[in-house]
């Protein structure tokens, strides 16, 4: 990915921006956007690799509709977005492998798309390099090709906001406008209106008011199962926004942006975040980042072009306000859509850099923006390959604890209970329940009335005590837990 950084920042340098006679044809600008997205389903494809078992979120998503194990609690915070985006797969196939191949590639065309959204408001190879900065974030390659909401909010971010300011001009932007409030509002509505806010105060002025109608349907069309199903599932939506801030820890007044610092070394979730801070090669770019968007917009002032650059700007502002300030915990793909906004204008910021007028100040740049380049992509190809080992031993041990339990009887119909039994009902083929915490869906009574029917296991840690109504069942030890299994009449 280095070298196609390198060869892009090259014919930056070489080419004047899209709205000048030397500016590249549209067809190898949309040839460029296609090379990028290739490389970054690649990239996935090679980093991540397909048989990369499923998360613990990921079980929640896949098992509403999968074969391969009843539906697991859906709690309050969660849209069923992913589970729409997998359903093509996973409906029919219980092959985790499939499924991240037809990620993979499913993100690769959700990139281009979403870059193809800002043709005309920047040069092909500023959008082309916004998209390899994106692309190349270890958080971005790691949850490329994963069941999970927020990648396909920063996608539906970018088609929203690019078409929203192509919209004056071009009527047929308006379905951008839409369709891209839709996808984010299907994948997180919460989030979703944090992005738009922007856009929303700016769609009530002359300037933008034809946005207003597509914006705020799409926002409604892609909210609207959640809404009914908070009538139907948790009395109500003003309930389910209650609880899913208790899920959340009780949304309030937070300081989390050292939470998301110490998230940057590959802690998919930092809840208690607590330990040290990571090494500061690894969170460079994250303070480069603000300085280089803060330069793209003085340059887009200069040019007098600032609401392409500020727009985007304040939704990444307002996307990442919630995540930083008013959450009591951290997860770095919590950004993405905010690092997915920010990356134009460092893109355009750089573009700027190596293109000065000629002389020792530019080649100066340059040199910086090359060495500064490979060093952070060294940096988040050191971090992904990390992170992916970690969690790839900690999806094999689910295995292996899964294939225990079939050996001591639990096998489908079954019901897993206590310490990570959504993950490991999941890999087992069993239902699960808790009679306490987050996920409570669940009683004592209704555990043991269940246990007379289906192998029951009650799962714990080494050395922790199990819950009351497991307390005379079998204890078995497993590699990483203990199993008490239930001695109904079956």
């Amino acid at each position: 990915m280095t070298g196609g950084t390198d060869a892009i920042l090259v014919g930056m340098r070489r080419h004047a921006p899209a709205t000048g006679p030397g500016a590249p044809s549209r067809e190898h600008g949309t040839r460029l956007l296609i090379l990028v997205a290739g490389l970054f389903t690649l990239a996935q494809l090679v980093l991540v690799r397909p048989g990369f078992g499923l998360g613990w979120d990921e079980t929640v998503y896949v098992s509403q509709i999968s074969p391969q194990a009843p539906a697991a609690f859906f709690s309050a915070p969660r849209s069923r977005g992913v589970t729409l985006l997998v359903a093509p797969v996973a409906s029919w196939s219980t092959s985790t492998e499939l499924l991240r191949v037809y990620l993979a590639v499913l993100s690769g065309i959700g990139l281009y798309l979403a870059l193809r959204a800002w043709r005309g408001l920047f040069p092909a190879r500023v959008l082309a390099a916004a998209g390899a900065l994106f692309a190349t974030l270890w958080v971005t390659l790691f949850y490329g090709p994963q069941a999970m909401p927020n990648l396909w909010v920063a996608f539906g971010a970018l088609v929203c906001v690019g078409c929203f300011l192509r919209a004056r001009d071009h009527r047929a932007a308006l379905w951008g406008v839409g369709g891209g409030a839709l996808l984010m509002a299907l994948m997180r509505p919460t989030d979703a209106v944090w992005v738009t806010v922007p856009l929303l105060a700016l769609a009530v002025t002359a300037r933008h008011r034809r946005t207003l109608l597509p914006l705020v349907a799409g926002l409604v069309a892609g909210a609207l199962p959640w809404v009914i199903e908070a009538y139907a599932g948790f009395g109500g939506l003003a309930e389910r926004l209650n609880e899913a801030s208790r899920v959340q820890g009780h949304l309030g007044w937070y300081f989390a942006v050292d939470d998301q610092m110490r998230s940057l070394g590959g802690r998919a979730l930092c809840r208690p975040c607590v330990g040290p801070l990571p090494h500061p090669a690894v969170a460079l770019w994250w303070f480069a980042l603000p300085v280089l968007a803060a330069l793209g917009l003085a340059v887009a002032v200069r040019a007098g072009r600032t609401a392409r650059t500020l727009v985007p700007l304040a939704c990444a502002t307002t996307a990442a306000a919630p995540y930083l300030f008013m959450i009591g915990y951290a997860a770095p793909r919590f950004l993405l859509p905010a690092y997915a906004l920010l990356s134009l204008a460092v893109a355009d910021a750089l573009r700027h850099l190596v293109t000065a007028p000629r002389g020792r100040w530019r080649t100066a740049a340059v040199a910086l923006v090359t060495i500064g380049l490979a060093g952070h992509l060294a940096v988040q190809y050191a971090v992904l390959t990390h992170t992916v080992a970690r969690n790839t031993a900690d999806r094999q041990a689910w295995t292996r604890a899964a294939a225990d339990l079939h050996r001591l009887g639990v096998r489908p119909p079954c019901l897993l209970t206590g310490h990570e039994a959504i993950p490991l009902g999941y890999y087992s083929g069993c239902a699960s329940a808790a009679t306490r915490g987050n996920n409570a869906n669940s009683t004592d009574a209704e555990i043991r009335g269940t246990a007379r029917r289906i192998p029951v296991a009650h799962l714990t840690l080494p050395g922790a005590t199990p819950a009351g109504y497991a307390r005379d069942w079998t204890e078995h030890r497993l590699e990483r837990l203990r199993a008490y299994v239930a001695p109904g009449d079956r």
